[in-house]
């Protein structure tokens, strides 16, 4: 009887996962990230867009992106040139690197291969249809504000300044209040 009982709590338990897995998938509609599935969305989101499977380059928004992806490291980029490194002035490195903090978000700053450029990164199997169109956007705005406002959104990730109170530094245990 006891053994009976195991087998059917088993049964059920495993039934219910499976059921829970597909409900997941059906409740978010995700699927695996593929060169194929991206080449697909690209197209409808953007329109023309130019190369093959794994590396594609557009217009969006006035700014030419490019995405490269490795299926076998599991990896994606998305990215825009913004200006030769050469031509950078010097306090603009320090409000690229504040804004990869403060103000980027989910794409960044950096240098690559003699260029400043906005890019995302992430692991590509797990990419979404929405993560891939929202970074997309990012890149896109974060190098169209470089040099004003240096932000990928309108969300700003800052803490208070001490005119509203002051914040904690990094390294500084929290007061306490009284």
């Amino acid at each position: 009887m006891q053994d009976q009982f195991l087998w059917r709590s088993s049964f059920f338990s495993f039934l219910f996962f499976f059921i829970g897995l597909g409900a997941n998938y059906a409740q978010t509609g995700s699927k695996e990230m593929t060169n194929e599935r991206m080449g697909t969305i690209l197209k409808q989101e953007v329109g023309e867009v130019e190369g093959s499977a794994g590396s594609w380059q557009f217009i969006y928004g006035d700014h030419l992106v490019m995405v490269i992806t490795d299926e076998a490291a599991n990896r994606m980029r998305i990215f825009s040139p913004i200006l030769e490194e050469k031509d950078l002035e010097p306090d603009q490195y320090k409000k690229m690197l504040e804004a990869n903090f403060h103000t980027a978000l989910d794409a960044k700053y950096c240098l690559y291969e003699g260029f400043a450029i906005a890019v995302f990164t992430h692991p590509l199997r797990e990419l979404s249809k929405h993560q891939l169109i929202d970074a997309t956007s990012q890149v896109v705005n974060l190098a169209a504000t470089f040099g004003t406002a240096y932000q990928s959104t309108g969300l700003i990730f800052s803490p208070r300044t001490k005119e509203e109170g002051e914040a904690p530094k990094v390294n500084e245990k929290p007061k306490k209040k009284s």
